[in-house]
């Protein structure tokens, strides 16, 4: 089940203590901040982590949105990894999330919790390197509505099943891709073109500066967000604003 949060609702003083001020949170563009609220991830943010030994360490994080048992709102952390963790997987199950597709599995290894637990789907986030997880059933029912309006043949429905993109045609005779994307709203995303199409814009593509009330968060070569504040703007940064005010000036 998918929560929906209010704004008033942000718990900042939560965020704060891991250095996203609320300033920083609100210069989020506005799609990222409604699927936050809408209980979705936000892009991989830095942060900041005070050691037990009083030191402060930087690391960079998803986080989401939760509702507690009492009705309030807390945060859930999803670190940037290194590597990721595939031990669940056998080495073709590997070999496919490395390539980037989703696969079917379980969480549990031991036979008898199997069943149990159910089949769930397995996709690795590019971003993060964590292996997200959604229940089959979740997914098997939005799969089951592309192809009832697509009328795709059990060929199809298979391919779709494996992790693969599909080619299809729309019904005004366009080539659409469709396959399973764990980070997209639905777990299905469609894409207008082909399977190439369809990977590219799997890729989140920041503008290098995307300015807020207070600062600008801008990306770097490696598609890595860092907030600057308004008052540490760079010759640079405030030359991108006025060029960003004219372009909207002239609309």
């Amino acid at each position: 089940m998918i929560n929906h949060f209010e704004e008033s609702e942000m718990p900042y003083g939560t965020l704060e203590r891991f250095g996203l001020t609320q300033e920083m949170v609100e210069d989020l563009p506005y799609d990222v901040l409604q699927n936050i609220y809408n209980g979705r991830r936000s892009p991989v943010l830095p942060i900041t982590v005070t050691t037990e030994d009083g030191e402060t360490e930087t690391a960079r994080t998803r986080f989401s949105l939760v509702r507690t048992p009492e009705g309030g709102v807390d945060v859930l952390f999803y670190p940037k990894l290194d590597e990721c963790n595939l031990n669940l997987f056998n080495e073709q199950q590997k070999q496919r999330l490395l390539e980037g597709k989703a696969i079917i599995g379980y969480l549990e290894s031991n036979e008898e919790n199997k069943e149990a637990g159910g089949k769930r789907f397995f996709q690795i986030d590019p971003e993060s390197k964590q292996v997200l997880c959604v229940p089959m059933p979740v997914i098997g029912r939005n799969m089951q509505y592309v192809s009832d309006r697509y009328h795709l043949t059990g060929a199809e429905m298979q391919k779709l099943q494996n992790g693969d993109v599909l080619s299809i045609l729309n019904e005004d005779d366009e080539e659409i891709s469709v396959g399973i994307d764990l980070n997209s709203k639905t777990g299905i995303r469609f894409a207008a073109g082909d399977e190439q199409t369809w990977r590219r814009e799997a890729k989140r593509e920041w503008d290098n500066y995307n300015f807020g009330a207070f600062g600008c968060w801008v990306a770097d070569d490696n598609g890595d967000l860092n907030y600057v504040h308004e008052e540490d703007y760079s010759e640079e940064l405030w030359q991108e604003q006025k060029k960003m005010g004219m372009r909207v000036m002239q609309r």
